[in-house]
């Protein structure tokens, strides 16, 4: 009899044990994500060889523009396909979006122009002259203007976005890359090459204060949480730059990975986002407004420094390509045609 209970108890045992490894192999089957919930879900192919920059979500109508050198790249955000295209944007950057006029502008480098198209056509209706190098491009709805962030001739110009007509252009003094809108009358600009935060009054067109924001440098992507009044500049060096927009200060520099060209903030859950070119997604959590924790380092692709935010479903579209090994004198390699593609990152 004790013979046959201790055999049972073995059983009963070795089932426990399947069982547990069983649950185990499910859990990691199931939920592959990091801490964050976000995961690559979905790689959306859009071919071609030319570059690309920034990416614009327009979350109230669907929609996904991708720049992508000479022309925008226009996705339906729920599924993916290709909705539309808007040409002729030689060396397009950036993609700004008027919805209570219903108009779309981008910021055309190889020309130094930018381009207003219609929202629902996608077909030009515009071309304005900017400073040289048009890179970012951001639109302030308080004052109903376009504002182009020059890189060369380190200046904005601003842009009646209702008539296309130019307001004006404001002086950077320094290569501006990135723009947020506050919503309470302010701009603020990071200033790549000297390492500062420049605010300024887009009704104005005056500087109202610039601030150096060391231990960061080479800023690019921005990012802002509107309610705790932080920004979020990300840094060449593999930081983000936690600064306080009243007074200028540091306050914090959590870690990123290398190659960081934007930042997001989803102001639901408190997440900063940074997508950074080594193929890597940061994701870092705002516990207070002094104290910043790093999640996640989503593995995205070699090349997705951009994102676009959906903040809606709180999803990420990150462009992407392969490239050939550089030859002599060359930066980077060649695209490789027909690798371009836009991941989507998601928590869902």
């Amino acid at each position: 009899m004790r013979k046959k209970t201790g055999i049972m108890a073995l059983r009963i045992l070795l089932i426990f044990i399947v069982a547990l490894f069983a649950v185990s192999a499910m859990r990691a089957t199931a939920s592959p994500a990091g801490e964050s919930g976000y995961r690559v879900t979905k790689t959306i192919p859009v071919g071609g060889d030319e570059g690309w920059d920034y990416v614009t979500v327009d979350s109230a109508a669907r929609r996904v523009y991708v720049s992508h050198g000479s022309h925008v790249v226009v996705l339906d955000a729920d599924s993916g396909a290709v909705v539309g295209d808007v040409p002729d944007t030689p060396g397009v950057h950036g993609i700004a979006i008027a919805a209570d006029l219903g108009r779309g502008f981008t910021s055309n480098g190889r020309v130094n122009t930018a381009t207003i198209f219609d929202l629902k056509t996608l077909k030009t209706i515009g071309i304005v002259k900017t400073g040289t190098n048009p890179d970012a491009i951001i639109y302030d709805p308080r004052t109903k203007r376009v504002f182009v962030l020059n890189g060369r001739s380190k200046d904005a110009t601003a842009i009646n976005a209702a008539d296309g007509t130019v307001a004006g252009t404001l002086a950077l003094g320094g290569k501006p890359e990135f723009a947020v809108v506050d919503g309470k009358g302010s701009i603020f600009v990071n200033i790549e090459d000297s390492a500062e935060v420049v605010q300024f009054d887009p009704q104005k067109l005056t500087i109202i204060r610039r601030w150096h924001i060391a231990p960061c440098e080479e800023p690019s992507g921005l990012a802002m949480d509107l309610k705790t009044r932080r920004l979020f500049a990300g840094c060449g060096n593999k930081m983000v730059a936690v600064v306080n927009a009243d007074t200028g200060k540091v306050i914090a520099t959590p870690a990123i990975g290398d190659g960081v060209d934007a930042n997001a903030f989803d102001p639901e859950t408190d997440y900063v986002f940074s997508s950074n070119g080594e193929g890597t997604l940061t994701v870092i959590h705002e516990d207070s407004p002094g104290k910043f924790t790093v999640v996640d380092n989503i593995s995205t692709k070699k090349s997705a420094r951009t994102m676009g935010f959906d903040v809606k479903t709180h999803n990420i579209f990150l462009p992407a390509a392969d490239f050939d090994a550089p030859t002599a004198g060359e930066r980077r390699g060649k695209i490789r045609p027909g690798s371009f593609v836009v991941l989507v990152v998601s928590n869902q």
